[in-house]
């Protein structure tokens, strides 16, 4: 199955725009991840509502929300991974380690 956007080889984080953004951690269980994605989805859903209703204390809170469920799903925070590899969450790519591997699927988009 093809994803929506490219993953690293790693696993660590996937690629938008050539930005990098961190991943879920693999190693949380479905039981955990899943009610953790419902809230982060919810937490979103009251970042728009509060930002249509200008709302700033609703907008603090749901934004709040969201950072909770990121970290929690090991998307912010401290990294999953053990290695001791820094965290290059939101980097572009161009700049970090993973520079040449994602230079190798644009030109693998183009050819």
């Amino acid at each position: 199955m093809k994803t929506r956007y490219p993953t690293t080889p790693d696993g660590r984080y996937f690629v938008v725009r050539g930005r990098l953004w961190r991943a879920t951690n693999p190693a949380l269980p479905e039981r955990e991840r899943e009610p953790l994605v419902k809230a982060l989805m919810v937490a979103r859903r009251e970042v728009g509502r509060a930002r249509k209703a200008d709302d700033r204390a609703a907008l603090v809170a749901a934004g709040q929300a969201v950072d909770a469920a990121k970290v929690a799903l090991g998307e912010r925070g401290p990294v999953w991974w053990t290695d001791g590899a820094p965290d290059f969450n939101r980097h572009m790519v161009r700049t970090t380690p993973y520079a040449d591997w994602y230079a190798g699927l644009e030109a693998g988009a183009s050819g």
